[in-house]
C-alpha cells in the first residue's frame, strides 16, 4: 500500500469511527433533538468557516447563484436528516437506527433511476431484496421491545425518513461537482442555523458542563474535523475502498450502543442488521458481477 493510499485509509477509518460515536454524544447531551442539531450547526459552522478560510474557499467567484441555491437545498435535506436520525436513537436505539439508516444507498439508486434515468440492474434488485428482508427481520423484532413497541417502530420510521433525506441531499450534491465540498458543508450547516434558530430554546440553555461539551464536540469534531477527514480520504481512495471502509461507521455505532448503554441486539435483530449491511456492501462493491461472467464463459 503506497503512502497516499495508507493516509487516505487512515483518514477514512478515523472519520467513520468518529461518526460511530455521534449517537453517544447526542444522548449524553440530554437536550431536545432540535436543540442538538441547532448547536451542532452553530459550532460546525464556526469550525468550517475557519477551515474554508484557511483553504482559500471564501474568495469570490467560486459559487454561482445556481450552485449556492443547490447547496442550500441540500443543506435543508441534511439538517432534516440529522433531526430524524437523532430522534430515532431514543426510540429504536443507536444500533438499530444506524443500521436502518444504511438503506440509504438503495433509496439513492431509486431516486437516480427516477430523476437521472439511471438503470436499475438485476444485481441491484437482488441486493435491494436482501436489504428488505433485513428490514423485515428488524421490524418483526419489535414485540421483544416490551411496552416500547410503538416507539420502536416509530424509531425505525424516523431512521428510514433520515435515510430518504440523505439520499435526496446526495442526489442534489451530484450536481455540485467541482464545488469545494468543505464550502458545501459550510453552507449546509449555516442553512441549519437559520432554519432551526426559531425553534431553539434560548431561554432554557443547558446548565451542565457535560451537555455543552457534548454539543461543542458534535460541532467541532463530528462536523468540522470529520468533514476534513472524510473529504480528504475520498480524494485519495478508490471508490471501492471508500465504500468498504464506510461500514466501519455502523459497526462502531452498534458497539458504542452496546458498551455505553447496554443495548444488546436480539438474534433476529442481528440477522436483520447483518442483511442490511451485507446488501449495502454488495451493491457498493458490485458483488455478483464476477459470478455472471464465469457462468457466461
Amino acid at each position: 500500500m503506497d503512502k497516499t493510499l495508507r493516509r487516505g485509509s487512515f483518514e477514512m477509518t478515523a472519520a467513520m469511527l468518529i461518526s460511530g460515536t455521534i449517537g453517544w454524544f447526542v444522548l449524553v447531551s440530554g437536550q431536545p433533538v432540535l436543540d442538538v442539531v441547532f448547536w451542532r450547526c452553530v459550532f460546525g459552522a464556526g469550525t468550517l468557516l475557519l477551515i474554508c478560510a484557511a483553504f482559500g474557499f471564501l474568495r469570490p467567484g467560486i459559487l454561482t447563484r445556481t450552485t449556492f441555491l443547490l447547496a442550500v437545498l441540500s443543506g435543508m435535506a441534511i439538517v432534516g436528516n440529522w433531526v430524524l436520525l437523532f430522534a430515532s436513537y431514543s426510540r429504536a436505539s443507536i444500533a438499530i437506527g444506524t443500521a436502518v439508516y444504511n438503506v440509504q444507498p438503495f433509496m439513492l439508486v431509486g431516486l437516480a433511476a427516477l430523476f437521472l434515468g439511471e438503470k436499475i440492474t438485476l444485481q441491484k434488485l437482488f441486493w435491494l431484496g436482501v436489504s428488505f428482508l433485513g428490514m423485515l427481520a428488524i421490524v418483526s423484532a419489535h414485540g421483544e421491545q416490551g411496552a416500547g413497541g410503538n416507539d420502536y417502530l416509530m424509531g425505525i420510521g424516523l431512521a428510514l425518513g433520515a435515510a430518504f433525506l440523505y439520499a435526496i441531499a446526495a442526489l442534489i450534491i451530484k450536481r455540485l461537482t467541482g464545488t469545494p465540498p468543505h464550502l458545501i458543508a459550510l453552507i449546509q450547516v449555516c442553512t441549519g442555523v437559520l432554519l432551526l434558530a426559531p425553534f431553539a430554546h434560548f431561554s432554557a440553555l443547558p446548565q451542565a458542563p457535560s451537555a455543552w461539551a457534548s454539543l461543542v464536540t458534535l460541532g467541532i469534531v463530528h462536523t468540522g474535523l470529520m468533514y476534513v477527514l472524510l473529504y480528504g480520504a475520498i480524494q485519495k481512495l478508490p471508490t471501492a475502498l471508500t465504500g468498504a471502509l464506510s461500514f466501519i461507521y455502523p459497526i462502531a455505532a452498534i458497539f458504542v450502543d452496546w458498551f455505553a448503554f447496554g443495548h444488546r441486539l436480539e438474534p433476529l435483530q442481528w440477522l436483520g442488521v447483518a442483511a442490511i449491511l451485507l446488501a449495502a456492501a454488495g451493491m457498493q462493491q458490485g458483488w455478483g458481477l464476477k459470478l455472471r461472467r464465469v457462468v457466461a464463459q
